[in-house]
Protein backbone atom coordinates (compact mmCIF):
# COMPACT_ATOMS: atom_id res chain seq x y z
CA UNK A 1 0.00 0.00 0.00
CA UNK A 2 3.04 2.29 0.37
CA UNK A 3 2.97 2.59 -3.43
CA UNK A 4 -0.27 4.54 -3.05
CA UNK A 5 0.29 6.40 0.21
CA UNK A 6 3.88 7.56 -0.34
CA UNK A 7 3.10 9.75 -3.39
CA UNK A 8 0.13 11.24 -1.51
CA UNK A 9 1.96 11.91 1.78
CA UNK A 10 5.39 12.90 0.49
CA UNK A 11 4.80 14.21 -3.04
CA UNK A 12 1.19 15.46 -2.97
CA UNK A 13 1.74 18.30 -5.43
CA UNK A 14 5.34 17.65 -6.51
CA UNK A 15 5.41 17.91 -10.29
CA UNK A 16 9.21 17.87 -10.51
CA UNK A 17 11.50 14.88 -10.80
CA UNK A 18 10.83 11.42 -12.14
CA UNK A 19 8.76 8.35 -11.18
CA UNK A 20 9.55 4.82 -12.30
CA UNK A 21 7.15 2.75 -14.36
CA UNK A 22 6.66 0.29 -11.48
CA UNK A 23 5.91 3.01 -8.92
CA UNK A 24 3.41 4.65 -11.29
CA UNK A 25 1.50 1.49 -12.17
CA UNK A 26 1.43 0.29 -8.55
CA UNK A 27 -0.10 3.67 -7.65
CA UNK A 28 -2.69 3.22 -10.40
CA UNK A 29 -3.47 -0.33 -9.23
CA UNK A 30 -4.02 0.79 -5.62
CA UNK A 31 -6.11 3.74 -6.79
CA UNK A 32 -8.40 1.44 -8.79
CA UNK A 33 -8.74 -1.01 -5.88
CA UNK A 34 -9.57 1.77 -3.41
CA UNK A 35 -11.93 3.43 -5.89
CA UNK A 36 -13.87 0.19 -6.44
CA UNK A 37 -14.15 -0.47 -2.70
CA UNK A 38 -15.30 3.10 -1.98
CA UNK A 39 -17.79 2.94 -4.87
CA UNK A 40 -19.25 -0.34 -3.59
CA UNK A 41 -19.52 0.97 -0.03
CA UNK A 42 -20.99 4.27 -1.20
CA UNK A 43 -23.54 2.43 -3.31
CA UNK A 44 -24.52 0.13 -0.45
CA UNK A 45 -24.81 2.98 2.03
CA UNK A 46 -26.46 5.32 -0.45
CA UNK A 47 -23.85 8.07 -0.20
CA UNK A 48 -22.44 8.34 -3.71
CA UNK A 49 -20.73 11.61 -2.74
CA UNK A 50 -17.96 9.50 -1.17
CA UNK A 51 -16.76 8.57 -4.65
CA UNK A 52 -16.60 12.23 -5.64
CA UNK A 53 -14.69 13.10 -2.46
CA UNK A 54 -12.13 10.38 -3.20
CA UNK A 55 -11.73 11.60 -6.78
CA UNK A 56 -11.22 15.19 -5.59
CA UNK A 57 -8.72 14.16 -2.89
CA UNK A 58 -6.64 12.13 -5.33
CA UNK A 59 -6.84 14.50 -8.32
CA UNK A 60 -3.70 16.59 -7.64
CA UNK A 61 -1.44 13.66 -6.59
CA UNK A 62 -2.57 11.73 -9.67
CA UNK A 63 -1.65 14.63 -11.94
CA UNK A 64 1.69 14.97 -10.15
CA UNK A 65 2.68 11.30 -10.36
CA UNK A 66 1.64 11.18 -14.03
CA UNK A 67 3.76 14.26 -14.77
CA UNK A 68 6.73 12.64 -13.03
CA UNK A 69 6.15 9.42 -15.00
CA UNK A 70 6.15 11.39 -18.25
CA UNK A 71 9.33 13.14 -17.11
CA UNK A 72 10.94 9.70 -16.70
CA UNK A 73 10.29 9.05 -20.39
CA UNK A 74 11.72 12.46 -21.33
CA UNK A 75 8.38 14.17 -21.96
CA UNK A 76 6.85 17.24 -20.37
CA UNK A 77 4.00 16.80 -17.91
CA UNK A 78 1.88 18.90 -20.26
CA UNK A 79 1.46 15.76 -22.39
CA UNK A 80 -1.27 14.82 -19.89
CA UNK A 81 -3.58 17.21 -21.72
CA UNK A 82 -3.81 14.69 -24.55
CA UNK A 83 -5.80 12.56 -22.11
CA UNK A 84 -8.68 15.01 -22.54
CA UNK A 85 -9.26 13.71 -26.08
CA UNK A 86 -11.96 11.03 -25.77
CA UNK A 87 -10.79 7.42 -26.26
CA UNK A 88 -7.69 8.27 -28.30
CA UNK A 89 -6.28 10.35 -25.45
CA UNK A 90 -6.59 7.44 -23.01
CA UNK A 91 -4.86 5.09 -25.44
CA UNK A 92 -2.01 7.56 -26.02
CA UNK A 93 -1.58 8.12 -22.25
CA UNK A 94 -1.38 4.37 -21.62
CA UNK A 95 1.27 4.04 -24.34
CA UNK A 96 3.26 6.99 -22.97
CA UNK A 97 3.23 5.73 -19.37
CA UNK A 98 4.05 2.12 -20.28
CA UNK A 99 7.21 3.13 -22.15
CA UNK A 100 10.47 2.53 -20.29
CA UNK A 101 12.12 5.54 -18.72
CA UNK A 102 15.31 7.07 -20.07
CA UNK A 103 18.36 5.15 -18.86
CA UNK A 104 20.42 8.01 -17.47
CA UNK A 105 19.74 11.42 -16.07
CA UNK A 106 17.60 13.69 -18.21
CA UNK A 107 16.44 17.31 -17.93
CA UNK A 108 13.97 16.28 -15.20
CA UNK A 109 16.42 14.57 -12.87
CA UNK A 110 18.49 11.44 -12.23
CA UNK A 111 17.40 7.99 -13.39
CA UNK A 112 14.76 6.34 -11.23
CA UNK A 113 16.46 2.98 -10.93
CA UNK A 114 13.27 1.13 -11.80
CA UNK A 115 11.46 0.71 -8.50
CA UNK A 116 10.42 2.81 -5.57
CA UNK A 117 13.26 2.83 -3.05
CA UNK A 118 12.67 0.72 0.01
CA UNK A 119 13.69 1.69 3.51
CA UNK A 120 17.42 1.43 4.07
CA UNK A 121 18.42 -1.88 5.64
CA UNK A 122 19.61 -1.87 9.22
CA UNK A 123 23.39 -2.06 9.53
CA UNK A 124 24.53 -5.52 10.52
CA UNK A 125 26.08 -5.82 13.96
CA UNK A 126 29.71 -6.81 13.85
CA UNK A 127 30.29 -10.31 15.11
CA UNK A 128 33.59 -11.49 16.44
CA UNK A 129 35.10 -14.45 14.65
CA UNK A 130 36.56 -17.43 16.51
CA UNK A 131 40.08 -16.15 15.83
CA UNK A 132 39.25 -12.73 17.28
CA UNK A 133 37.77 -14.35 20.38
CA UNK A 134 40.88 -16.42 21.03
CA UNK A 135 43.13 -13.39 20.60
CA UNK A 136 41.13 -11.58 23.25
CA UNK A 137 41.68 -14.36 25.79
Amino acid sequence: MHWFLDPIKNQYADFSGRTSRQAFWMYVLWYVIIYVVVALVASAVGVEALVMLLALAIFIPSLAITARRLHDTGLSGWWQLIGLVPVLGLIVMIILTVRPGEAGANQYGPATGGAMPEAAPEPAAETASADDTQQMV
